[in-house]
């Protein structure tokens, strides 16, 4: 059966759909019986304080959680539960509140693991880099380039994300979960621990996302 593509839905229509979610860790409710709904084409806040469960709700929604209670409905498939590999290929994109990138490559290389659910060649073809394999890896980094120039972040293309600013780290984290191409992007605290100068460009390639990509986009 084929998975529904976010084309199957409507501009303005619910792409997402949370009903009675409810979450308990032992005698700890992280969430209980929380409902809402995020509409294709529009950016939804998720707002509350500290250990609201903010981070947790996501968490459920790109299948980490296993909620107690409730149901998520994704492009028209309702869910009890769901594998974060399911989440990934059905097209939600996740950032984290703690940069969670490969410290000791490249910028440019963080970027392209955003591209392995969309390569189709297998393990010893990308290993071997030849043939159908280079070509198909060529596609991937045109993809990557056009995304490091959507987030101006050419400069810093070949630095090692270690040795680059908190501010930049964010950067490429968005531009991993932009080479994923989702449906919906989840973004937990983008602009947590960020001076203003980098909060107001954080804020800028996010409504730029919505805009050139037409991308679906909770943040918290």
């Amino acid at each position: 059966m084929r998975a529904p593509a976010a084309s199957d839905v409507a501009a303005g229509e619910v792409l997402l759909s949370v009903e009675n979610v409810s979450l308990s860790f032992g005698g700890v409710r992280a969430i209980h019986e929380v409902s809402f709904d995020i509409r294709k084409g529009e950016i939804r806040a998720i707002i509350g304080p500290n250990g609201a469960g903010k981070t947790s709700m996501l968490n459920v929604i790109n299948g980490f959680y296993h909620p107690q209670a409730g149901s998520i409905t994704f492009k028209g498939v309702t869910r009890t539960q769901m594998r974060p590999f399911e989440a990934a290929r059905g097209g939600i994109g996740r950032t984290f509140q703690n940069v969670a990138l490969f410290k000791g490559m490249s910028a440019l290389d963080n970027i392209m693991v955003g591209r392995t659910l969309k390569m189709r060649r297998g393990f010893l073809w990308q290993m071997l880099r030849v043939g159908p394999a280079l070509t198909e890896e060529i596609e991937h980094r045109h993809r990557v380039e056009e995304i490091i120039d959507f987030l101006e972040i050419q400069a810093i293309r070949k630095v090692q994300v270690a040795r680059l600013p908190y501010g930049l780290q964010k950067r490429v984290e968005l531009g991993r979960a932009l080479a994923m191409e989702p449906d919906l992007l989840l973004l937990d605290e983008p602009m947590a621990g960020m001076n203003l100068e980098e909060k107001e460009d954080m804020s800028r390639f996010i409504i730029d996302v919505n805009d050139h990509y037409g991308t679906t986009i909770a943040l918290i």
